[in-house]
């Protein structure tokens, strides 16, 4: 199960504070963790309810807790009951995908896929596409190119967890798009590239540093 609590109290910290509550009964010995063999992993107002079965039970003990004692609302577009086993299903959590893949080797047997969502993806390449528009082109490349590093550096740390090299691929070339034209913006004349280099050998050249 998959959660989110919007409204119900004045402030995310409060909000907060109300959900570490639940979090200690939760995982009391009387509490879900116990009788539904359940875990609830959590991040500020997000939460989500690990079992191997998802019982009628556990999901109206959450409402009731959250909703009647706590005076919470859980958000019914984001709260969803995910079977990974099926396939298909995936889970977004905190910018990550949790899905199962079929053996990249053809085995009898599916992988747990954990990697930066389609939706973290997209964030992350608008974000590219502010540092690198036409209203910095009064930026030199060197300072562009380690105000990048520095940003790349700090979401591959965040994501460089499970199977993200697919998704830092899709990134750098994105990046190495991004400042193709870059280049194309700031020179008086068509820039081309010196002879028998390739532009990732030439931004490298520059300090690009990839992912």
């Amino acid at each position: 199960m998959f959660c989110n609590i919007v409204g119900g109290v004045s402030s995310p910290i409060l909000s907060n504070l109300f959900l570490h509550v639940f979090d200690k009964v939760f995982h009391r010995p009387d509490g879900p963790a116990k009788w539904a063999k359940a875990k609830l992993v959590r991040y500020a107002d997000d939460f989500v309810v690990l079992a191997r079965y998802q019982s009628w039970r556990l999901s109206q003990f959450i409402e009731w807790l959250l909703e009647t004692r706590m005076g919470l609302e859980l958000n019914r577009e984001k709260t969803r009951v995910v079977n990974l086993n099926l396939v298909g299903e995936n889970l977004d959590f905190l910018g990550f995908t949790f899905r199962f893949d079929e053996d990249l080797k053809g085995g009898p047997h599916r992988y747990l896929f954990v990697g930066p969502s389609k939706k973290a993806l997209a964030k992350e390449r608008v974000k590219l596409r502010e540092m690198t528009s036409s209203k910095m082109g009064c930026k030199s490349l060197p300072r562009l190119i380690k105000e990048l590093n520095e940003h790349l550096g700090g979401w591959a740390n965040y994501f460089n967890y499970g199977h993200p090299r697919r998704a830092m691929r899709d990134i750098n070339g994105y990046v190495h798009a991004r400042l193709w034209r870059f280049l194309g913006r700031t020179s008086q004349r068509p820039y081309k590239l010196p002879k028998d280099e390739s532009l990732y050998v030439h931004l490298g050249k520059r300090g690009l540093k990839p992912l």
